[in-house]
């Protein structure tokens, strides 16, 4: 028996369906399954989004299942093992994921399945536990107010020291983004950090020379 001999022996033998009993094959995908629906509940309490879309999050927790059964599969023969590497190179998913969020427990729910596929079940709860904490700890962090966009139009710039002004007192500070001064009047964008929402577009509007004021939210959050 020469090297290669052994070396085709060794991994032959790695690969054995025997190792895997149904007992085992039932309960890694039952111990995958009960952290996936943990990660459904996780996902539902805390997700942020305006639409909540419950197919998403139950697509999100079978994924757990399904990626163990695919690493149980890969243990049990080399040639499956290939097999799945080479059709999952060609798999291309489309869905754009928007919220930062949604890829984060996308990535834990294939992160678990991947785990628990390879027996390792401790490493899989403690992470989930872990994970969680995280999330909780972090979004408890203070932050500073979140910014809005205040349009403003005025049929003159004479308007613009003033408005100025009120929006210094009102917000504290602002951030030019748009100016457009035309001969029938002038259109502003301001980026505000407005703590006084209802005072501040009440004011603007009472000023003479000011058509009209809108005040739309942001979606980010000024970091200072």
């Amino acid at each position: 028996m020469n090297f290669s001999d052994v070396i085709k022996k060794s991994v032959l033998e790695g690969f054995s369906y025997a190792d895997l009993s149904t007992a085992k094959i039932v309960t890694t995908l039952l111990i995958t399954f009960l952290i996936a629906v943990y990660i459904f509940c996780v996902y539902k309490k805390i997700t942020k989004s305006a639409f909540y879309f419950k197919s998403f999050n139950v697509s999100m927790a079978i994924i757990s299942v399904v990626t163990a059964g695919i690493i149980l599969a890969m243990q049990s023969s080399i040639v499956i093992s290939l097999g799945m590497v080479g059709a999952l190179s060609i798999v291309r998913f489309r869905t754009a994921i928007k919220d930062p969020m949604d890829l984060l427990f996308l990535f834990w729910s294939i992160g678990t399945g991947i785990i628990c596929g390879a027996g390792l079940y401790k490493i899989a709860i403690i992470l989930a536990v872990l994970v969680t904490v995280g999330i909780l700890i972090l979004d408890m962090l203070p932050v500073r107010l979140s910014p809005y966009l205040l349009i403003i139009n005025a049929d003159t710039k004479e308007v613009e020291d003033e408005m100025i002004e009120t929006v210094k007192k009102m917000a504290g500070s602002y951030k030019l983004k748009s100016k457009n001064i035309t001969k029938s009047g002038m259109d502003v964008i301001l980026e505000v950090r407005a703590g006084k929402e209802k005072e501040l577009v009440d004011s603007l509007s009472e000023m003479k020379g000011i058509t009209s004021v809108s005040l739309l939210a942001h979606d980010g959050e000024v970091k200072g």
